[in-house]
């Protein structure tokens, strides 16, 4: 059974930090590409980052530069560090993998970035 277990959110001043963490297990975790969505409320969910089983990294053009997706094989965990925060980030986080034909998603961490 796939299992995504995200942590890491909170509340946190505009221009703030955080990071992120997507404990996987049910999955030989290195074959899988892993991906970071939000969804805000009253907004689509939203693709924010991806990582590859190889590693190489994807970015939505809202967080290029301040984001950052990393994942540690040995511990079945991918990271999302989150830099400069704005309060259009404020929504929930979510770790996501496709695996057979099926999406498998986390309960999700909220982060919230005050103005």
């Amino acid at each position: 059974q796939v299992q995504l277990v995200e942590s890491g959110g909170g509340l946190v001043q505009n221009g703030g930090s955080l990071r992120l963490s997507c404990a996987a297990s049910g999955i030989v975790f290195s074959n899988y590409d892993m991906d970071w969505y939000r969804q805000a409320p009253g907004k689509e969910r939203e693709l924010v980052a991806r990582i590859s089983s190889s590693g190489r990294t994807k970015y939505a053009d809202s967080v290029k530069g301040r984001f950052t997706i990393s994942r540690d094989n040995a511990k079945n965990t991918v990271y999302l560090q989150m830099n400069s925060l704005k309060p259009e980030d404020t929504a929930v986080y979510y770790c996501d993998t496709l695996r057979s034909g099926a999406r498998y998603r986390g309960q999700g961490t909220q982060v919230t970035v005050s103005s």
